[in-house]
């Protein structure tokens, strides 16, 4: 009886198809890590990080979790931006949420799904404190997108605020922080105008953003 695993001979078939496009790709990936992008994105199958921004393995080092959360007590996210900016030397850290995300739609609705419950609180933290600008909307949807878009910016200030990307600054580095959408239904990713640099003012820019979306999730249900 076989009992090898069907995703053995997917991965068998990805490198013969792999080696037919790029016969050295595995020698020279394994002499060398060097990415120039951390992505920090939300763990959704439907998300594969390297594929959307059409890079190879190698290119790009990658922390994901439930609705791209970033804590300052997640030794786990704090070791990832701490080898990405120290020891990568990476000066562009991307914060991607997407619109559809079980777990904002979950903390928006006060589900109970067990432990990840706890987790989630951080994400009701943003929609609280973002009360005033998801209240107008009229549809779930519209909040659902909206909060999506509010947590991603809360994200990006959380990792201007990390000790790893404080201390970047200090010595001088031109590490940038972004926040961006990616929209599972088209396939498409959106720069939510929220990109820290040293010497920004993140509490300023943090505003502006979560109005800009604000601003446009209006503008969305009006059209609808």
């Amino acid at each position: 009886m076989n009992n090898e695993h069907p995703l053995f001979a997917n991965n068998r078939s990805w490198v013969r198809a792999v080696n037919a496009s790029d016969p050295g790709f595995f020698a020279t990936l394994s002499r060398l890590q060097a990415p120039k992008f951390l992505w920090i994105g939300c763990a959704d199958s439907r998300v594969p990080a390297n594929e959307i921004v059409g890079l190879k393995p190698g290119e790009m080092f990658v922390h994901r979790n439930v609705a791209n959360v970033v804590v300052h007590t997640d030794l786990n996210c704090l070791s990832v931006i701490q080898y990405a900016v120290d020891v990568l030397n990476i000066d562009d850290i991307l914060v991607v949420g997407h619109y559809g995300c079980g777990g904002i739609a979950a903390a928006l609705e006060g589900q109970r799904l067990g432990l990840i419950d706890n987790w989630l609180r951080h994400v009701q933290d943003v929609m609280r404190r973002g009360e005033q600008l998801l209240e107008p909307l009229t549809t779930v949807t519209a909040r659902q997108r909206l909060l999506t878009e509010l947590n991603v910016i809360e994200q990006v200030a959380n990792v201007c605020q990390t000790t790893m990307v404080q201390g970047a600054w200090d010595r001088g580095r031109t590490v940038h922080v972004r926040g961006w959408i990616y929209d599972v239904a088209d396939g498409l990713l959106q720069d939510l105008s929220m990109c820290v640099g040293p010497g920004d003012d993140v509490g300023v820019l943090q505003r502006a953003a979560a109005l800009a979306a604000a601003q446009r999730a209006m503008e969305r249900s009006v059209r609808t």
